[in-house]
């Protein structure tokens, strides 16, 4: 190993935890010691995440050969997927702890989520092409189990949808990689990109066939068309805080890898203008539209949410295939606030599932009698979700629509600002029913009907109560004061670019 050791810390630690609270038979018996684990250990990853970015530096772990190596280095990009992963992972564990008691097999679960968080971790800390490529295939890997989890026919049916289309992305990303090996003088990531002009004379068309297939291959992660169909069947059957961190961070590992192509290896200057930059705008918008109207048909909570993932996270894809800094400040900030909302609203639902057992929309009248904190937390991410000021979406769709207008796309400056705004009224049409029914159930909502779901159910433990709380007012504190991470993405827009 050569450099600064620490950056390996966040990537082991929670990996080697996981895999002790996999075999000790402790765990499996003896539910405190399992929490109490768990629980350090991602306060412990949190503590090593915030030490490794602070140090910085860079840190070669394994050279496979003399072109290839397994390496670590801090930058811009990688302290916000950093900072954001490791802060998220821990609220939806301290959630876990409650949510997961009423499931069997706690320690697979636990021990997974460990797993995972060092997988992305490592993702984020990528250097170069192979160790990204190497950690995004292990983050499929171990978060797979995540998704089988109750191991019934429906989840083994999903896991293997999820496998099978990650794979597909992935094989798909591959023969970019390949081409990719060959035209450039190193895989090390570099803002601006690191082909080599010479190589790729004569080539430039297999080039910007090999920059599609990377974006449509790792879009596949972030649920963008034509590869987004395993969002929608995973997420209903996994547990609450695995669909929670499925559709806030694991779909984000593929924008992460996107960005890295893009704008690291190929270099944003040589897609601009190009008939790729055209289709990848396309494919985006129209996963905008498609998620945002399959969501409002949806009458399943977790599937409606599973369809609004597919759409939002496509804001981010447009955003970054304007290819231009405004655009590119709007979809990293709709990382994070995406991820923030999404996480509350998938939380949300977990707390309804376990207290009172219902899972279709319909169901859920009259809620706000029986659970008013938990439906205003929800209230809150779904106004954020539909960018209503002074909540934190607002923030990111207005840089998502004035860097449209301003990026010189032609047609695409006009059309893309359209589709958020009809995504947006579709939005409110598949989040707010559930608060105005749940607050406002109406005049034929007998009384005794709701004494009898007073009985049904309750508020949450605090255990799963306080990480909504808090995620929930981050959605509002984002939205009231965005100055200091503007400015921290605006820089990292900046420097990429």
């Amino acid at each position: 190993m050569e450099g600064n050791v620490i950056l390996l810390l966040p990537v082991v630690c929670p990996v080697l935890a996981g895999v002790l609270v996999l075999a000790g038979k402790v765990f499996r018996k003896d539910r405190k010691s399992l929490m109490g684990v768990s629980l350090a250990v991602l306060v412990l990853e949190a503590g090593l995440t915030a030490w490794a970015l602070t140090s910085g530096g860079s840190l070669l772990v394994w050279r496979l050969t003399e072109q290839m190596d397994i390496s670590f280095h801090v930058d811009e990009i990688s302290r916000l997927f950093a900072a954001l992963t490791a802060a998220v992972w821990l609220l939806v564990g301290i959630y876990s702890v409650a949510y997961m008691s009423h499931e069997e097999e706690e320690h697979r679960f636990f021990g997974y989520y460990l797993i995972v968080a060092g997988v992305l971790m490592g993702l984020n800390f990528s250097a170069n092409l192979i160790t990204m490529y190497v950690f995004f295939e292990l983050m499929t890997l171990t978060s797979l189990p995540l998704v089988l989890h109750e191991r019934s026919r429906a989840a083994v049916m999903a896991g293997l949808k999820y496998l099978f289309y990650s794979v597909a992305g992935a094989f798909l990303a591959l023969f970019g990689i390949f081409f990719v090996a060959g035209t450039a003088d190193t895989l090390i990531f570099a803002a601006g990109g690191v082909l080599n002009d010479s190589m790729i004379a004569g080539k430039e068309g297999l080039l910007l066939a090999s920059a599609l297939c990377m974006i449509v291959g790792f879009g596949a992660k972030a649920g963008m068309l034509p590869l987004h169909g395993w969002l929608p069947t995973a997420h209903p059957v996994a547990p609450a805080c695995a669909s929670a961190v499925l559709s806030g961070l694991i779909t984000k590992a593929g924008v992460l890898a996107v960005i890295r192509v893009v704008y690291f290896i190929v270099g944003p200057d040589r897609l601009r203008g190009t008939w790729v930059q055209n289709t990848w705008i396309l494919l985006a918008l129209m996963t905008v539209f498609m998620g945002s109207m399959l969501a409002y048909k949806e009458p399943v909570l977790k599937k409606r949410l599973a369809y609004s993932t597919v759409s939002q996270v496509s804001y981010v894809m447009f955003g970054l295939s304007l290819l231009s800094p405004v655009g590119l400040v709007g979809a990293l900030s709709h990382v994070v606030f995406h991820s923030v909302i999404k996480h509350t609203l998938f939380l949300v639902a977990g707390a309804i599932i376990v207290t009172t057992g219902w899972t279709r929309v319909e169901q859920m009248r009259g809620l706000g009698r029986v659970m008013p904190v938990t439906l205003g937390c929800y209230t809150a991410a779904s106004l954020a979700l539909i960018g209503i000021p002074p909540f934190s979406g607002f923030v990111s769709k207005w840089y998502l629509a004035t860097g449209a207008l301003s990026s010189g796309t032609g047609l695409w400056a006009w059309a893309g600002p359209a589709v958020l705004l009809v995504s947006a009224l579709l939005t409110a049409g598949y989040l707010l029913p559930l608060t105005i029914q749940g607050f406002f159930p109406g005049h034929d909502f007998k009384s005794e009907e709701i004494e009898k779901r007073k009985l049904a159910g309750k508020e949450p433990s605090l255990w799963m109560l306080v990480p909504i709380g808090i995620l929930a007012a981050g959605t509002l504190l984002f939205g009231c004061f965005p100055d200091y991470l503007l400015s921290v993405v605006q820089s990292t827009a900046a420097a990429v670019l």
